[in-house]
């Protein structure tokens, strides 16, 4: 990979330094929003980038051809998007520093969830390599984020099968694994988790499933409460 240097008046140039490939804030957005969909099990298409990023579908249009033409990403026969090494190389730092980001919020600063979801989403642009490094040791290089998902380039603990909350059965005691990257996007859900203890740990005794109703009882520590079915597919647990 050619290591180079930007110098003033060329920051709208994209080159490759030696943190990787170089690209525009908004396309980082762009990437790290494909790279997070790609995590999911349906194929990611330009509507669910747009739906993801709340722009127009010709906006998605024309960036999806600039991040084509500029080697970033893959579209196939099937208009399924992917990911290329090097568009995968700025998706992962992007992703790190944000989940570096947020576990520094919370569990230096003591910042709840959503705060330090919304607070990591501004920072993590800004954020260079030497600081990135920096945050890694002074948290003893944390392997997972406050949500419980892996950390790019963080050595992976010994794996686990899991299984989505909505399938697991009456009665049945779980230890929640992590909440999707589709639940860290939704905001109420996240701060309705971290109010009612659901905490990657913590063991959960669903008390009745009601699909009629869409709706689980679920209980953590002395509290029972309500989630909808489909909240309950954006957790995994053990």
């Amino acid at each position: 990979m050619a290591k180079s240097k930007v110098r003033i008046g060329e920051t709208k140039k994209f080159v490759k330094t030696t943190e990787g490939p170089q690209v525009s804030h908004a396309l980082e957005d762009y990437l790290k929003a494909i790279y997070q969909l790609g995590e999911e099990s349906e194929p990611v298409i330009a509507a669910r980038i747009a739906a993801e990023t709340g722009v127009s579908p010709s906006t998605i249009f024309t960036t999806l051809q600039r991040l084509a033409r500029e080697g970033y990403v893959t579209i196939n026969g099937h208009k399924e998007i992917h990911l290329t090494a090097d568009g995968k190389t700025v998706a992962e730092k992007i992703v790190r520093r944000h989940f570096l980001t947020e576990r520094f919020l919370t569990d230096l600063l003591g910042l709840d969830w959503v705060r330090a979801h919304q607070e990591a989403h501004r920072l993590e642009h800004a954020i260079s390599q030497d600081v990135e490094e920096r945050l890694a040791t002074l948290l003893s290089n944390p392997t997972t984020c406050p949500h419980g998902n892996p950390i790019p380039g963080a050595l992976p603990g010994p794996s686990q099968k899991t299984m989505p909350l909505n399938e697991a059965s009456n009665g049945q005691e779980v230890e929640l694994a992590f909440i999707t990257e589709a639940g860290e996007r939704d905001v109420r859900l996240l701060s309705f988790l971290q109010e009612h203890g659901m905490r990657p740990g913590a063991q959960v005794h669903v008390m009745d499933v009601a699909p009629s109703l869409g709706m689980m009882t679920l209980k953590v520590g002395a509290e029972a409460f309500s989630l909808g079915i489909e909240a309950a597919k954006k957790i995994r647990v053990h």
